[in-house]
């Protein structure tokens, strides 16, 4: 069996250093916001050329958290709209929802499955206040069009990067309300990452994600000194120092032992983002089936395949035909947010392409771990089908 994704195998490249990164834990007796984390925040935060990265319990709590500061800021209220994309897991909605705000759902664009700028336009209003770019599947949304927008009409930008660890944007873009922080690559471009392209990002270490640890875990990135500041304080019951509570707080803070697992697997991160562009590459190559649409790929390093999603029309059909021989697959996401009985409101919404999109989209297995020749056996059985 070609499995969709082998954890075990992904981690077991770090068995020996996981086993002495554990006794180190151990012995630190230091199990909360200690070495490990401050270590991760730093190096992650220099990852991608931000000035600060606070570490929290998992992707959603940081999105939330981002909210929900700039709420403490000013700078949002209860109520206030933010665009956020109808193709998307639900924990995307579910961040504005939590932080007492009203999420807008707009389609996205049918070529890359994420937010539409023009959908975008169209869906503004004197309450939006914010706009949430989810990077689907590993794809950068297009930050250019979503910044310009957003000065236009003075909102806040958030970008979702739960799925793009380390994805680049090679051209300049404009963020309304901070400076980004820029690297220069060794052909002397202006790089930005994933979690620098807006005001502030949102990132998961679930285990399966491109950076993953070996349990829950998760991120803000952002240049913006005072919402860091506040999610420093949101994240850890809303303390500046210890028993001293300046806003109402959560308990969300990054796993000293998952920093720990993560400090050893941020400096291979580009490698096997690497690996999963190449394996990307040989598939769009190598796929001939015109019963097979192929995801579109706006820039080379702008997409870092957390998943490779095809569309076809009779998908449980096709999905049982490679079942049938031997390979694993998985949807996502078989449902749209708005038909989750959990978004009841959002039931009656019309929205055409995010429908079709959760109709017809299927992941195949794309791993920095995977071998050539199920690589090519994917293929071959997908031509043959």
């Amino acid at each position: 069996m070609i499995k969709f994704q082998d954890l075990k195998l992904i981690n077991s490249r770090y068995d020996a250093e996981f086993k002495e990164a554990y006794k180190r834990f151990l012995n630190s007796g230091c199990y909360i916001l200690g070495d490990e984390v401050g270590t991760f925040e730093t190096a992650f935060a220099n990852y991608c050329s931000t000035k600060y990265c606070i570490g929290t319990g998992n992707g959603l709590d940081a999105l939330v958290l981002i909210f929900n500061a700039y709420k403490v800021l000013g700078k949002l209220k209860g109520g206030d709209e933010v665009i956020v994309p109808a193709n998307t897991y639900i924990a995307s909605i579910l961040s504005v929802i939590h932080a007492g705000l009203k999420p807008v759902l707009v389609e996205p664009d049918e070529s890359t499955f994420n937010i539409s700028p023009i959908e975008i336009k169209k869906a503004i209003t004197k309450k939006t206040k914010a706009i949430l770019a989810v990077h689907l599947y590993g794809q950068l949304a297009d930050m250019q069009a979503i910044n310009s927008i957003a000065k236009a009409n003075n909102l806040l930008v958030v970008e979702d990067a739960a799925q793009a660890h380390g994805a680049v944007a090679n051209f300049n873009i404009q963020i309304p309300n901070s400076k980004a922080v820029k690297k220069e690559s060794a052909t002397n471009q202006s790089v930005l990452k994933a979690g620098n392209l807006s005001d502030a990002a949102g990132f998961s270490f679930y285990p399966s994600k491109n950076l993953g640890a070996l349990g829950d875990g998760g991120a803000v990135t952002t240049n913006d000194d005072e919402l860091a500041e506040i999610i420093g304080k949101l994240r850890n019951y809303g303390t500046s120092s210890k028993y001293v509570n300046d806003v109402i707080g959560y308990n969300s803070r990054l796993d000293e032992l998952q920093a720990t697992f993560l400090n050893i697997k941020l400096p291979m991160l580009d490698l096997d983002n690497a690996k999963r562009i190449s394996i990307a590459k040989y598939y769009s190559e190598s796929i001939k089936n015109s019963k097979i649409k192929l995801p579109k790929v706006a820039c080379n390093l702008s997409h870092v395949f957390h998943q490779f999603v095809i569309r076809v029309t009779n998908r449980d059909d096709f999905q049982a035909y490679l079942k049938s021989n031997q390979v694993e697959t998985l949807i996502h996401y078989p449902i749209p947010p708005h038909k989750q009985k959990a978004l009841l409101p959002y039931k009656s919404l019309n929205l055409p392409i995010t429908e079709a999109i959760h109709n017809t989209v299927i992941s195949i297995p794309i791993s920095p771990v995977m071998p050539q020749t199920e690589i090519e056996k994917i293929v071959e059985l997908i031509n043959a089908y």
